[in-house]
């Protein structure tokens, strides 16, 4: 039952490399606005808020391809199993869970905090940002049945691919508002 993570290309399909598409995209329109922010009372937050977004795009595009939350859950497993407590794991996901909600609540109060005066602006891309965030990490605990959903089609994708693309669209989306708005 042990998995043991290989570093491989994680998802080689053609969504898997779209995915990773959609991340650098979405990377570059974050850098973008960040260059075009302009309000002075609000321009170093907002700044900030954009190349921390493109950071985390970055770093979700290299990760869709290494897998490295299957890596944190093969981990998990084994350490589950080497201490025996793997059969009685649910009370533990279930607890990383609300960990990750209440880091995401965290995360938005520490947004809205960065980008006072400027939240209306930012609304979609915080949204993004969190969701995005909260589904890697929710993907990382590995929970077989929400597998077997994420796997379903929708669309003509797997329903996997079409949530992970909510959260890059509603940062794009944002940044190029703010960009056709010139940073107003």
């Amino acid at each position: 039952m042990l998995t043991r993570w290989q570093p491989v290309i994680g998802d080689p399909t053609w969504q898997g490399w779209a995915t990773v598409l959609v991340y650098l995209a979405t990377m570059g329109l974050a850098l973008a606005a960040a260059s075009r922010t302009r309000p002075a009372a609000t321009q170093g937050r907002e700044r900030t808020f954009w190349l921390i977004t493109a950071l985390i795009m970055a770093a979700l595009a290299v990760n869709k391809q290494l897998d490295l939350q299957s890596a944190l859950t093969a981990a998990g497993r084994c350490l589950a199993q080497a201490q025996g407590w793997y059969d009685r794991r649910r009370p533990v996901q279930i607890g990383f869970l609300v960990g990750l909600a209440v880091l995401a609540l965290l995360f938005l109060v520490i947004l809205r905090k960065l980008l006072r005066g400027s939240l209306s602006r930012n609304l979609l891309p915080i949204f993004g940002l969190v969701f995005v965030c909260a589904f890697v990490l929710m993907r990382a605990i590995g929970f077989h049945h929400a597998d077997r959903l994420l796997g379903l089609p929708v669309l003509g994708l797997r329903a996997n691919t079409a949530l992970e693309w909510i959260g890059p669209v509603l940062i794009s989306l944002g940044a190029v508002r703010l960009l056709r708005s010139g940073g107003r």
